[in-house]
């Protein structure tokens, strides 16, 4: 985990990637288990294992192309002084690849990149914070993996006495263009008697900028981010409130069902066994742990 997060914490946000909204979908394939029960091993939909339900171009290959959008820890990162991608996403991918008998290459690529690459067949599987949508889910797949939501950030010791989302109304806050925080904002500001005046960064770095010089007086970042960035600058504090907390998804393209199941079927073998809680207690994020793996369970 960075010791130093100032330069680049957060990663924009872009195609509502971060706080989505929980809702019913498909659960994973026959075979997988709710936390708590051993998933019968070597087991999935038709009887099949993991590594059996992956795709034979895949299984030739044998690599699993993994991109992300470095830049949002402690989700997506380079380890201090490298080019070496580290986090929750990077550190599962590998672990996932691993379990579907593949070696895994985690590709860095801007986030408004991520599902054109992975439509074009560039990569596998985009891993990167990203929101199950209703819009993705119409040009592609989401192994839920990750539920959290937005979180108001404000300075520290909350000079401004803001206790809750309506309390932005008439106030100046800053919110990354294109990301699903930003909608939360507007959402509320829609609400507002008084309305908001948001500006919009063009990362949460720089608008956390804002903060800092009195500009503004919040900002709205996803929950595991938002704790971490406090924690670590000691400039900030993160009302307790989520707001849109629902499932962050592994996206796969929508003609590649095989690897879709497979990739859901590892997973919730991950959940059953604890290395997936691992991984996230590692970074912190373990309280943003799913119980069981589900398909495309965003809100419709």
């Amino acid at each position: 985990m960075r010791k130093h997060l100032v330069i680049a914490l957060v990663a924009v946000c872009a195609l509502g990637v971060g706080c989505g909204r929980s809702g019913s979908g498909t659960a994973a394939p026959q075979g997988t288990a709710p936390q708590g029960t051993a998933a019968p091993q070597g087991t999935a939909a038709g009887g099949k294992s993991a590594k059996e339900l992956v795709p034979e171009a895949v299984r030739a290959a044998g690599v699993l192309r993994v991109a992300t959008a470095e830049g949002y820890p402690p989700m997506e990162m380079y380890k201090p002084g490298t080019q070496e991608l580290t986090g929750v996403d990077p550190d599962l991918a590998v672990a996932l690849g691993e379990r579907l008998g593949l070696r895994t290459t985690v590709t860095n690529a801007s986030f408004d990149g991520l599902l054109p690459g992975l439509q074009g067949g560039r990569w596998d599987l985009v891993m990167s914070s990203m929101s199950d949508t209703e819009q993705r889910r119409k040009v592609v797949d989401f192994v839920d993996y990750f539920n959290a939501g937005g979180s108001v950030l404000v300075k520290k010791g909350n000079p401004e006495g803001v206790r809750s989302l309506a309390d932005l109304c008439g106030r100046k806050v800053v919110l990354a263009k294109g990301s699903s925080n930003l909608d939360i904002g507007q959402r509320q500001n829609d609400k507002c008697a008084a309305k908001m005046e948001i500006l919009q960064s063009a990362d949460a770095p720089t608008g956390l900028l804002t903060i800092d010089s009195g500009r503004t007086v919040a900002t709205i970042v996803d929950s595991p981010v938002a704790y971490m960035y406090a924690k670590e600058t000691g400039k900030y504090e993160v009302l307790p409130e989520q707001y849109d907390a629902g499932p962050w998804g592994i996206a796969i393209g929508k003609r590649n069902a095989e690897l879709r199941d497979a990739v859901a079927k590892a997973l919730q073998e991950m959940v059953d066994d604890g290395s997936y809680r691992a991984i996230l207690d590692k970074y912190g994020t373990g309280p943003n742990a799913v119980a069981k793996v589900t398909i495309n369970a965003g809100a419709p």
